[in-house]
């Protein structure tokens, strides 16, 4: 048995009523969830399913995989999500719920992941170097990604923010986190002068007055995600950072992470300045400098000795000379 495809999708405004309401999940990931969902549900009414059964869900992963090239970790977001509302769908008895397969689909091996790459302190420079202050929208984006890489936040995060999260005379920050964590940071002496040349100008921004958004857009509304993210490329471009690799606002978070490690700063406070809930998520925001793995690798037995041989004029090292060519 399955459950009729015309029937599978009439519980979903009431699922994200319950989801919102009941587990105060965020705005963002209801909309991760509802894009899921979609998905799925224009896959099915497209291939013309007459049920939702377990050939149905592998050939949306076939799909996924194939026509749409997601990587392993992006098929089994999307999976989990119909695996919660299938849950939901037993939660309220609708008609044969109990027959999805959601819960036997395995998941799919992603394999040892890339971690993301940090930028240097040279690079850093560049990027902020590259934004203008001499105009209203430069004055802001320089507060926005300075709390990026100053703090550590998310975009997510810094979307969420508003005007009355923070409190520059205590020098103190609310943060909305991920999954519901509430966390406060403290205001350094550089971010508090940042933020109060934004909070100085955010009156220019049209509806300014009744926004309670921190971060506005040229039209008065909260400052989107995508326009951060093309924002930061732009900038990006403009500085010529000479990076290898795709430079997001989610890579000033790990740089602001691998920047407090060079300086030795413990773990713990990293992962309760990131606002995670392991130390195990913190492991993969932890990128150490060239110049920390030499100083390293200097420390290991081998090297201290061979050196000391050096020093001592035991050991005289010399690149191979030339030979003579042969006549």
């Amino acid at each position: 048995m399955a459950v009729a495809a015309r029937d599978f999708f009439d519980q979903v405004d009431a699922f994200f009523d319950y989801r919102k309401t009941v587990y105060e999940i965020s705005d963002q990931t209801t909309r991760s969830n509802r894009i899921d969902l979609k998905l799925f549900q224009d896959f099915v009414f497209k291939r013309e399913y007459d049920v939702v059964n377990g050939q149905a869900v592998i050939d949306f992963q076939y799909y996924l995989k194939g026509d749409r090239n997601n990587k392993g970790g992006s098929i089994n977001r999307k999976i989990f999500t119909l695996r919660s509302y299938a849950r939901h769908l037993r939660l309220v008895d609708a008609p044969e719920a109990d027959s999805l397969p959601f819960k036997d689909i395995l998941k799919i091996r992603r394999g040892y992941r890339n971690r993301p790459q940090a930028l240097t302190q040279e690079q850093i420079k560049a990027f902020f170097d590259a934004i203008a202050q001499t105009t209203v929208l430069g004055i802001r984006d320089y507060a926005v990604y300075g709390l990026m890489y100053l703090t550590g936040l998310r975009v997510g995060e810094v979307h969420q923010l508003d005007l009355e999260d923070v409190d520059l005379e205590q020098q103190v920050m609310t943060v909305n986190g991920k999954g519901g964590r509430v966390r406060q940071l403290h205001l350094h002496e550089e971010l508090v002068q940042i933020l109060s040349e934004y909070i100085a100008v955010r009156s220019c921004f049209y509806k300014s007055a009744v926004a309670q958004a921190l971060f506005i857009s040229k039209k008065g509304n909260r400052l989107a995600i995508r326009t951060m993210e093309d924002n930061l490329r732009k900038i990006v471009k403009r500085g010529e950072l000479k990076e290898s690799f795709t430079v997001t606002c989610h890579t000033l978070r790990h740089s602001f992470a691998s920047h407090l490690n060079d300086k030795e700063v413990d773990m713990l406070v990293i992962q309760s300045l990131l606002g995670h809930s392991t130390p195990r998520s913190t492991e993969d925001y932890i990128h150490p400098s060239q110049e920390k793995i030499r100083l390293a690798m200097e420390k290991l037995p081998g090297v201290i000795f061979m050196n000391e041989l050096i020093e001592k004029g035991f050991l005289n090292l010399s690149f191979q000379e030339t030979r003579p060519k042969r006549e």
